[in-house]
């Protein structure tokens, strides 16, 4: 489906879709505030960066910063030493809220809702700027790469990750396709009641994003999908040195796409526990296999994640 085309739309388009998924966001993407999510968090800023010790980062800014993923994991490894969160959504930064309350982290976080093209922030105010499934949403990037390096320290870093390549996302829809065909026998063997309509309908074939609300919003808010060298030339147009894109999951992605699209058929309240420990352990371990043998040694295009780092000089 077509995504909005003026950057107010896309704006306004992804301020209403995330504010409707905020409070499900951790669940429906298995996102955690523990070891596991700790060791992905950790996992992605070394392999932005190109080494084992990423260092200590006081000030940190982070663009679209959802319910906290990367940012409250960053601060319980400290990793960053006090976390600026911004999101255009202000139902996500209730969540990240809760969540950094939780975890006793509240004094080491500020959140702003507003977009990442005009930041409030005086020049070189953060030692770090970074997001995670970001860039994808942002309508003007040329604009946002400048004032990432505007607001950073001289020597300061950015590291975004999760961002979708071209040819990776066109890859995953392989996966996608053949689960949908397999999902009514998939449910029958799961013995899962298929998914509740909701009580509106559903965005179909031809649909605009005016014609949608909440959750039926999904298929408009992604306007991005990248080739290394296009998201590099982002980094570098805007002034920034040591610019550095690596690729991130690919056996990983195929089961995991697979496993989410059967997952969506179905009433997440009948999906049964041992599917979702298969499910979560089983992306788990190929994400290994994808770093230790595919990523050294296959281009970064083929992947389905890019990872971005680089320095202002």
């Amino acid at each position: 489906m077509p995504a909005p085309s003026s950057p107010e739309a896309i704006r306004d388009v992804n301020t209403r879709y995330h504010d409707a998924a905020a409070f499900e966001y951790d669940t429906k993407w298995g996102i955690d505030f523990h070891d596991v999510g700790r060791r992905q968090v950790l996992g992605k800023v070394r392999k932005a960066l190109g080494r084992n010790d990423v260092g200590h980062f006081p000030r940190a800014l982070e663009i679209g910063a959802g319910t906290g993923y990367f940012a409250l994991n960053l601060l319980r490894a400290g990793v960053i030493g006090h976390a600026t969160c911004l999101d255009i959504s202000p139902g996500m930064l209730d969540a990240l809220r809760s969540n950094a309350k939780r975890l006793g982290l509240s004094g080491l976080v500020d959140t702003r809702a507003t977009d990442a093209e005009h930041l409030p922030f005086e020049d070189g105010a953060f030692d770090l700027v970074f997001g995670h499934a970001v860039l994808h949403h942002l309508p003007d990037l040329d604009q946002a790469f400048r004032e990432f390096r505007r607001v950073l320290r001289p020597g300061g870093q950015v590291v975004f990750a999760g961002e979708p390549s071209r040819h990776g996302d066109r890859i995953a829809a392989y996966p996608k396709r053949a689960a949908l065909k397999a999902a009514p026998a998939w449910r029958a063997l799961m013995r899962a009641k298929p998914v509740r309509q909701h009580p509106h309908g559903s965005a179909g074939p031809g649909a605009e994003p005016g014609d949608a609300d909440g959750h039926e919003l999904e298929p408009f808010v992604d306007v991005h999908a990248f080739d290394p060298q296009t998201l590099r030339a982002f980094a570098a147009g805007a002034g920034f040195a040591d610019v550095r894109v690596r690729g991130e999951e690919l056996l990983a992605n195929w089961f995991g796409w697979a496993n989410r699209t059967l997952e969506a058929t179905a009433d997440p309240d009948t999906v049964p526990w041992a599917w979702r420990q298969y499910a979560f352990r089983g992306y788990l371990v190929l994400q290994q296999v994808d770093r230790v043998l595919l990523e050294p040694r296959l281009p970064p295009a083929i992947f389905y994640n890019l990872i971005l780092s680089a320095r202002k000089p």
